[in-house]
């Protein structure tokens, strides 16, 4: 049997660029006399903008640090162990940049085993262990803390999480096993489960206290030297902490069985990581805790191995690094300072759009439209929303007046936009319609303003092409819920010049958004994508395969929601819009279907009814159906939505729509809400073969997105 220190060793081989943390003993005397105390201080040398994580390395130093306190604490010179961790972190669990190089099941499994090896030892110590969560705290940070006998947290810390099965792994280093035994098997599998798949919804201090995760919570700015006193009494007898039982009755049972219509209702089995979380909880709850961290190892060393954790990894770092720094921007140093925004159209999306200026950017924002009424409803919906956020106390009331204070609607575009550096239009989507508005806004506003277009589907060459400066015309994409999906996507115009897109790429910056970059084709990126994919559905069901087939049939790649659903919120009519716009530009691959036709001009807003509840099939609209004879299975008819889909993307990437085959992933991560666990699209379908199938080639290199060769 290898020892942990071999154990680590190996790994720590696996892994020579690790971020490598200390674990700082020091000790010092606890208030009211209650003796000789060690602390550890997790600590990677680096300020809080480079989180704490726990690689081979780092699980080495915690070890000789328990090696240090358990012969202290053997001899009787301390009295108990705490960890923390270095300002405003705690630690943000296992280094994914170690895991990508895994090669084999044996080099996962150590890595499991080693952490459980360690993190045990707190737990086995013969003083009482003590964790203060002071910070920021994810994964096995979390999980370090749950192997102690007590725990306080941070009424400050933003973010708590175990957020493994989000990225396609499990809480593997006693997460499965003793949160449930700690709070109840209802609470973990929320943690656990809901939390992560609700896009990794993190928790705050008042949040992890309430759970029963902590014992006691304290303010941020004395929170050490309240929790040492707080120690001090446990220690002393004069502080018991009494936690509720745990019922292991059919409440258990239950709690994993709605964890399991939750997995269902969110990846629909098409990713493993959640059963098998859901699995070790069922397991826990005879409380042997050895049995669940060897399941856990087994569990993690088995999922590290296979193509979800991969594409989740991949995705991960594709939003958290690609997102960040976009491919083909220009250099930042040409971007104009950006004072007044100017907003063409005062309906519900220009009204978002002038809401979101106005918090990010904190400048005037002003809103113009064809009459006085749609003006003030504008400006109206702005001010309501300011009042929102103020109502939930995430802005005060100076901040509110001052925001109300920035924003104002005219009908006059000469008045409105005469200083404004940055012009977006929000109106109907016809070209005669926006180049009208155009040729209007550049005879009023100054000659270096932007003049942007939300368009989603329009040329932005083209519609520039009439105007005295068409370089300066920018698309400006954003998708629909504006304030939460990400995805900016930012046109270049055959015209535009280097430093009307520095600006743009500057605003995106500032307005907290993903932005990328894409070549002025038909419909981008994402709508080009997804009306190929809805259109090949639409195919089939006009050519006769029933309805509920159709959308069954691509439920096993976990979306957020079925495609006729996602029709119904983005809108039939500009569905078919859409799918109208890329038939002219491809007309041997888009069709327009003539039953979406028909939906559109009855005024339906959708397939469905929801009487029930659920979504059922709306009797109207089957009636106007008029579907052939050619019935095909699930599989079939999945088959042909994936070749399309592939087809699309390998067009696009030759066409130099975007740079790679990354930024189309960034794409629909972002801005259509495609899984992690899917690593958008493109590693969906090089581990599925239908890249192969349809280009001849992957979309990605072995290892990008895949375990390495």
């Amino acid at each position: 049997m290898s020892t942990t220190a071999e154990l680590l060793k190996g790994a720590a081989e696996l892994f020579p660029d690790e971020v490598v943390t200390q674990a700082h003993v020091r000790h010092l005397d606890l208030p009211a006399g209650a003796g000789r105390f060690a602390l550890i201080t997790l600590d990677n040398g680096h300020d809080h903008t480079k989180p704490t994580t726990v690689g081979p390395q780092s699980l080495a130093n915690l070890n000789a640090a328990l090696d240090q306190v358990e012969k202290e604490a053997a001899e009787g010179s301390i009295v108990g162990v705490g960890v923390t961790g270095k300002p405003f972190i705690f630690a943000v669990g296992a280094d994914l940049k170690g895991v990508e190089l895994l090669k084999q099941h044996s080099d996962a499994l150590a890595i499991g085993k080693g952490g459980h090896d360690v993190f045990k030892r707190l737990s086995g110590l013969a003083v009482p262990t003590f964790a203060y969560y002071n910070g920021a705290a994810m994964g096995g940070g979390v999980e370090i803390g749950l192997h102690c006998a007590y725990r306080t947290v941070s009424k400050a810390i933003p973010a708590f999480s175990l957020p493994e099965v989000f990225l396609g792994l499990v809480p593997g280093w006693g997460g499965c096993t003793i949160l449930p035994n700690l709070i109840g098997a209802e609470k973990a599998v929320s943690v656990v489960i809901e939390n992560s798949l609700n896009q990794n919804k993190q928790l705050k201090g008042g949040q992890v206290f309430d759970l029963g995760i902590a014992d006691a919570i304290f303010e941020g700015a004395d929170f050490l030297e309240q929790s040492l006193i707080w120690t001090a009494s446990v220690l002393k007898g004069e502080t018991v902490v009494e936690r509720p039982d745990v019922d292991r009755g059919e409440a258990w049972d239950a709690a994993v069985a709605k964890g399991r219509l939750v997995a269902d209702s969110k990846v629909h089995g098409a990713a493993p990581a959640a059963y098998r979380a859901l699995d070790i909880i069922e397991a826990a709850k005879d409380g042997d805790l050895q049995k669940g961290f060897d399941a856990e190892d087994q569990a993690l060393a088995d999922l590290i191995m296979g193509g979800e954790l991969r594409s989740g990894i991949y995705a991960f770092n594709l939003v958290q690094k690609r997102g960040k720094r976009p491919a083909g921007a220009p250099d930042k140093s040409l971007a104009r300072p950006v004072t007044k925004v100017g907003v063409v159209g005062a309906g519900l999306m220009a009204s978002q759009l002038a809401l979101l200026f106005l918090r990010r950017l904190e400048v005037p924002v002003v809103l113009t439209d064809i009459d006085q009424e749609r003006v003030d409803k504008g400006v109206g919906y702005v001010h309501a929303e300011i009042e929102k956020l103020l109502g939930k106390g995430r802005i005060n009331q100076d901040k509110a007046n001052r925001l109300k204070a920035l924003v104002s609607g005219v009908l006059d575009k000469a008045e409105g936009f005469a200083d404004a550096d940055f012009v977006i239009e929000a109106v109907f989507e016809e070209m005669s319609v926006k180049q009208k508005v155009f040729a209007e806004v550049e005879a009023v506003a100054p000659a270096h303003a932007i003049l942007a277009t939300n368009t989603s589907s329009l040329s932005v060459s083209e519609m520039a092409s009439k105007l005295k400066h068409p370089e300066r015309v920018v698309g400006f994409h954003f998708f629909n819920p504006v304030a939460i999906l990400p995805l900016l996507e930012i046109v270049r115009g055959e015209q535009t010049d280097e430093a009307s897109l520095a600006t743009a790429f500057g605003v995106a910056k500032k307005l907290k958004k993903t932005a990328v970059l894409t070549k002025d084709a038909p419909a981008f990126v994402v709508n080009r994508i997804l009306t190929r994919f809805m259109g090949e559905i639409q195919n089939v069901i006009d050519e006769g395969t029933p309805v509920a087939t159709a959308e069954k049939a691509v439920e096993p790649l976990g979306l957020p929601m079925s495609p006729l659903v996602l029709l119904e919120l983005v809108g039939p009519a500009i569905g078919l819009h859409v799918s109208e716009t890329l038939n002219r530009a491809f007309p041997e691959r888009f069709t327009v279907s003539p039953n979406l036709k028909a939906v559109v001009e009855a005024g339906k807003r959708g397939f469905y009814v929801y009487d029930s509840g659920r979504p059922e099939l709306d009797p109207e609209v089957a009636a106007l159906l008029k579907q052939g004879d050619t019935v095909l299975t699930e599989e079939q008819v999945r088959d042909r939505v994936l070749d399309a889909v592939a087809e699309e993307i390998g067009l696009m990437l030759e066409e130099g729509v975007v740079a790679e085959a990354q930024d189309i992933d960034l794409c629909l991560i972002t801005g259509a809400g495609w899984p992690f666990h899917l690593g958008g699209i493109t590693p969906y379908l090089d581990r599925e073969g239908v890249s192969e199938r349809v280009n001849g080639k992957p979309f990605l290199a072995p290892g990008v997105a895949s375990v390495p060769a």
